[in-house]
């Protein structure tokens, strides 16, 4: 019978008897099966080195992104901030102004705001809805009394009771880019400009010059202010300031002719501390990207992309299939021997069984021309292995698809019983 020499098919009779310590020996140096296994010194220091180097490159990148991220946090201070070169930032503007002479201060407080006014300043202030009420006063009060321009950006109903009497909101505008419509030098100079986009205002004082007009109310109006001929200027959209759109339209004359009538610029940055608490942005209401400091999100983004093109390079790559040679050539008969001690170590009668009776099966029906699709079938295989049986009937069907042997020595009995069959069945 074939079956001992299969590495996959253990016999019966080695199943539960092991071998002796000689015979389960590697082959002695020298013999035809015997190859000295190799050091593995030589791949563990590569593999070494790959990690390494990947580390390395980690590093660098980390290294890097922290670095771009620390530069550029430094450069980010929000919107309509002089100091920044962001889209929504206003240096554009404020290097233009210090260009013609004017000098440009940022504050943070209502207090330093109105000690900061004079008949010699121009006060941008850039968010009025932020501030609270006592913020409005103190606001209000310096532009009363300081004799220079005040520009308020945007300001709806919540401030403008306080900081301009007599004016009210109209709505939103409905132009983006409106012609001047009126004879402000600054508005007839810098032509059509992006004073569209917020809100329109509407009033009834004298004396106000009422500039580019969308859906029928002005989007910019300038407002004589106190005894000592200062002015307010009510702005209803701050893109003129930004230095994504200065360049659009007469966005940059426009700006500059408002903000540099004065060698003095104080532009007044509401800080939470002024804001009221009504108004004021809560840590609730904050998401988690906006609690992360400027220049990180981009260097978070940088390392997601390292990591992707590290896994895209240290991937498996599915290839054709290389053939290896073995560090140590074991026989066939030491594999099946091993195969029966396992199976006898955990008593699996029934898997060492079917190991055997599955190829018995499988030879047979290849010596029978029954097809492979139909060697394990009772009803194909039985009848054409006893036609080729002589003698006494035999129930070859509990022999190929019988039950578990019950103890080792049916086990053995089945293997010799196998054999037997298959010899008769060769030799017929």
């Amino acid at each position: 019978m074939t079956g001992p020499t299969d590495p996959a098919t253990p016999t019966a009779t080695s199943a539960p008897s092991a071998p002796s310590a000689p015979e389960a020996r590697e082959p002695a140096a020298g013999t035809p099966g015997h190859a000295p296994a190799p050091a593995d010194g030589a791949p563990r220091t590569r593999r070494l080195r790959q990690i390494r180097r990947v580390l390395t490159a980690v590093a660098v990148l980390a290294a890097g992104a922290v670095a771009m991220a620390a530069l550029d946090s430094g450069t980010r201070h929000g919107s309509l901030d002089p100091r920044s070169a962001d889209p929504f930032g206003s240096r554009a503007v404020a290097e233009l102004l210090k260009e013609r002479g004017v000098t440009t201060r940022v504050v943070t407080t209502a207090r330093e705001a109105a000690a900061a006014t004079g008949p010699r300043t121009t006060l941008l202030v850039t968010d009025p809805d932020r501030l609270g009420a006592t913020q409005r006063d103190v606001i209000r009060s310096a532009i009363d009394l300081s004799g220079g321009r005040t520009v308020l950006l945007a300001p709806s109903s919540h401030s403008l009771n306080d900081l301009s009497p007599g004016v009210r909101t109209a709505g939103d505008a409905t132009t983006d880019r409106p012609d001047p419509g009126c004879t402000l030098p600054a508005a007839t100079s810098a032509g059509r400009a992006d004073t569209g986009g917020g809100l329109t205002y509407t009033t009834a004082l004298p004396r106000t010059t009422a500039c580019y007009p969308s859906g029928g109310h002005p989007t910019l109006l300038v407002l004589p202010t106190g005894p000592t001929g200062g002015d307010t200027v009510l702005l209803g959209s701050e893109t003129i300031l930004l230095n994504e759109s200065l360049a659009d339209e007469g966005n940059a004359s426009l700006a500059l002719q408002l903000l540099g009538s004065r060698p003095d610029l104080v532009w007044y940055l509401p800080s939470l501390a002024d804001s009221d608490p009504d108004t004021a942005p809560s840590a609730e209401d904050k998401g988690l990207l906006d609690l992360i400091p400027a220049g990180w999100s981009w260097a978070l983004l940088q390392l997601f992309v390292a990591a992707v093109l590290a896994a895209l390079w240290r991937a498996r790559r599915l290839g054709p299939l290389v053939t290896e040679k073995l560090p140590v050539a074991i026989r066939a008969s030491e594999a099946t021997e091993g195969r029966a001690r396992l199976y006898r170590k955990t008593d699996a009668r029934d898997r060492a069984a079917t190991v055997l009776r599955t190829a018995t099966r499988e030879r047979l029906a290849a010596l029978l021309g029954v097809p492979h699709t139909q060697a394990h079938d009772p009803a194909a295989l039985a009848p054409a292995v006893s036609a080729r049986l002589t003698g006494e009937p035999r129930d070859v069907t509990a022999l190929l698809f019988g039950t578990t042997p019950s103890d080792d020595a049916a086990l053995v009995a089945l293997a010799d019983h196998l054999d037997a069959l298959e010899r008769e069945v060769r030799t017929s």
